[in-house]
């Protein structure tokens, strides 16, 4: 198993003059913190800077909502139409994957059978693996430490979401991604990307069945509708990619009297699984769990353990 870090996840706003209410949800809502915001200065628009993005903390996951500015703003820039493209409800941009070295994970990656994409000037940083590689997840495999990621301290810690924040989040359980079938899933996560699957399970509240994957320091759920008209069999038509992220919470009843107090309406089954209704977080499903399935890895970021691609076998 390569066990790869979760760096941050990303979704797309089709206008700029819309992220700053998003950066507001999350900070109301989940207590979210700002680690550093890349914002379009004359500057850095001169140097053709094309959007503007707040890298944001929830406890030890990194949440980034990414709006085309600058050069973005204009119709026909390439970063400006990726993001308007991808910022439909219920699409999420992508997974940024954490490598020691960038060379030896293009090389393992390849051998896979991965076709990989730099983009010009980033050759040492950074690689992306497109959307319909991975089962609609846009991948970016990246050595460079993002700015200001409170993970690189030793010293700090996510302790106070999980004890003084009222949803209590003890770290991000899971990212679900809705998937046409079990056998398409197994082929990438445990095929391709190696990693081992910890069992399937009916998810009733979603209508579909799940396979999850231990990907390094979370899990990946890969859910098939159980039948075409099922939320998840809709998604995977006509989204694709990441369909959902599940915090583990400290209690789940604690959690939802505070989200049902700041006036958000809930779905799901707090017993369970529950979320905020998407049309009231930034067009998101995010859920909220004080369950543990069976086999699931422990809760937090391995940041600091980038991940060690081998040297590819040759046959």
């Amino acid at each position: 198993m390569v066990a790869i870090p979760l760096a941050h996840i990303s979704w797309a706003i089709a206008d700029n003059a819309d992220r700053k209410a998003c950066d507001q949800f999350f900070i109301d809502v989940f207590g979210a913190e700002i680690a550093y915001e890349m914002l379009v200065t004359p500057e850095a628009e001169a140097m053709g800077l094309d959007r503007e993005e707040s890298l944001m903390m929830i406890g030890d996951t990194m949440v980034i909502p990414i709006a085309p500015a600058g050069a973005g703003a204009k119709a026909g820039a390439p970063i400006g139409d990726m993001l308007r493209r991808s910022a439909a409800p219920g699409r999420w941009l992508g997974l940024a994957l954490k490598t020691a070295d960038l060379a030896a994970a293009d090389a393992w990656l390849s051998a896979k059978g991965f076709k990989l994409h730099y983009d010009p000037g980033m050759e040492a940083h950074y690689f992306l693996i497109a959307r319909w590689q991975v089962l609609g997840v846009r991948i970016e495999i990246i050595k460079q430490d993002l700015p200001n990621d409170p993970r690189r301290d030793s010293a700090w810690t996510p302790a106070k979401w999980r004890d003084h924040h009222p949803l209590g989040i003890e770290g991000l359980q899971s990212i679900g991604v809705s998937a046409p079938s079990l056998e398409a899933a197994r082929e990438v996560c445990a095929g391709k990307f190696e990693w081992p699957e910890l069992g399937t399970r009916d998810r009733p509240g979603d209508q579909a069945i799940c396979a999850a994957f231990h990907m390094g320091d979370t899990v990946i759920e890969a859910l098939v509708g159980a039948s075409e008209d099922s939320p998840v069999a809709r998604h995977c038509r006509d989204i694709q990619g990441i369909y959902c992220m599940t915090f583990k919470v400290k209690s789940a009843e604690a959690a939802a009297d505070y989200l049902r107090g700041k006036g958000l309406t809930l779905i799901g089954d707090t017993a369970d699984r529950f979320a905020i209704v998407p049309e009231q977080a930034q067009g998101r499903l995010i859920y909220f769990t004080e369950q543990v399935p069976e086999g699931y890895p422990p809760l937090g970021s391995r940041m600091g353990e980038p991940a060690v691609f081998p040297v590819p076998e040759l046959h």
